[in-house]
């Protein structure tokens, strides 16, 4: 693989991805401040950057996508809300429970297709505590993840996340984007992330998975959201001294790592055409818009696939016991791709 010290095809995620050459350098070169006093220049340069991008009036870098979303969540609900999102986000499936233990908010889930949130069905699954008699907890956030990780790298469209956006209005809730892949998504859909973000109260961006980052996210918003971001940033153990080092990293994968993904989307198409073609694995190609490939193999195979695969130097991850997930990102060549495709059909039962 490019830029990785290692004999293996590591296709577990796009989280595997390590700084380029490049990339340490410019962290290298990094002015550096105490960020919890506002004092790294680096972090304020980063910060202002991903404000700009997606058109709001503030952002805050923060270690991690689930602490950003963590985060978001906190500085929008009061304890006792309730938070509406897609029955396998992120947020609900892989974050620890956090929206319950950090925040004291129940969880609604929406059914989607292909992890997308029809705006009717999210409408249908607001409740207010307000003339319930006080049965209902209160509706008071739609989450909105993009791409849709469970749904196998799907968009939302623009009419989809207006849509959202609207009912939130119009239903007195805050809305917020899991924007984990929110680049993939700009890229796929060809929706800028400023457009794309225009609706939405906040929304949390990711640099450590497809832009190539070795960590952190920036939670963007309003000035009011974004102060109280701050404190509970603080609160939950996410205040960095000198942080430049790592904003850096992000300043760099911003501005020469976005307009490359359509590289790694490429390959996963690559990858899931000739998979879907093979007798022994299934793919739902509509369901391949950006970096991911879910292949569907026999019932109960998927650990069995995923130890043929490693013994060829492939690493791949399940989902559940008959699917395992593919992730490009930018270490992985042509080379590595037919390799795969290679390594795939051998591996058939």
């Amino acid at each position: 693989m490019r830029h990785y010290p290692s004999e293996l095809v590591d296709l577990r995620s796009d989280t595997v991805t390590q700084p380029t050459p490049e990339m340490r350098e410019a962290m290298a070169k990094a002015s550096v401040g105490d960020d919890v006093l506002g004092d790294d220049p680096t972090v304020i340069e980063l910060q202002e950057m991903v404000a700009d991008i997606f058109g709001k009036e503030e952002a805050l870098f923060v270690p991690s996508g689930t602490m950003s979303n963590a985060i978001a969540i906190r500085a929008q609900t009061e304890p006792g809300d309730e938070v509406i999102t897609e029955r396998y986000s992120h947020i609900y499936v892989y974050e620890g429970g956090g929206y319950a233990a950090l925040s004291g908010c129940s969880i609604a889930l929406v059914p989607g297709e292909g992890g997308i949130m029809d705006p009717a069905d999210v409408e249908a699954s607001i409740r207010k505590g307000d003339g319930s008699l006080g049965h209902y907890p209160n509706g008071s956030m739609i989450c909105v993840e993009n791409t849709s990780n469970r749904g196998g790298g799907t968009c939302y469209s623009k009419e989809n996340l207006d849509g959202i956006a609207k009912i939130a209005r119009e239903n007195n809730c805050r809305s917020h984007i899991d924007g984990a892949r929110i680049f993939n998504a700009s890229i796929s859909s060809s929706l800028s992330p400023k457009r794309m973000a225009r609706e939405y109260d906040s929304i949390s961006v990711c640099l450590s998975k497809g832009l190539g980052a070795p960590v952190g996210s920036v939670l963007v918003g309003s000035t009011e959201t974004l102060y109280k971001a701050h404190r509970w940033r603080k609160m939950f153990g996410g205040g960095m001294r000198q942080a430049g080092v790592l904003a850096a990293a992000g300043i760099y994968s911003l501005e020469n790592n976005v307009h490359r993904l359509s590289e790694d989307h490429d390959r996963a198409m690559e990858i899931a055409t000739a998979l879907d073609r093979m007798d022994s694995y299934e793919v739902d190609l509509e369901q391949v818009q950006t970096n991911m490939v879910y292949v569907k193999c026999d019932k109960g195979g998927a650990e069995a696939l995923i130890h043929r695969l490693d013994k060829m130097g492939i690493q791949a991850l399940t989902i559940d016991s008959s699917t395992i997930r593919i992730v490009t990102h930018l270490h992985i060549t042509d080379d590595d791709v037919q390799r795969t495709i290679s390594a795939l059909e051998s591996a058939q039962p």
